[in-house]
């Protein structure tokens, strides 16, 4: 079942991610947003990554990480790649 947010284009669904917080009509999680946000790419860029979001529900992304950061901090750190299982060969990028 999904269930709505105060932000518009934000959603959770049991189904998709155990109900982490995603971009409606979408398996994106925000945090997927807010990680490239936070490596330096600008809200405006992002699409070009994830070609499939608006600007819109970029920005609606970063508001709701805005208003609740602990949360999607730890979604952050719980789905976090181990430095020792990064291959050198790209830990870098």
């Amino acid at each position: 079942m999904v269930q709505v947010t105060e932000h518009l284009y934000i959603v959770r669904d049991e189904r998709i991610l155990n109900g982490e917080p995603i971009i409606k009509g979408t398996r994106t999680p925000v945090r997927a947003v807010v990680e490239s946000w936070r490596m330096g790419i600008a809200p405006e860029a992002i699409p070009q990554g994830l070609p499939h979001l608006t600007l819109a529900q970029i920005f609606d992304a970063l508001s709701y990480y805005s208003d609740h950061q602990d949360e999607i901090n730890t979604y952050i750190e719980r789905n976090r790649i181990p430095d020792d299982l990064i291959d050198p060969l790209v830990s870098d990028l």
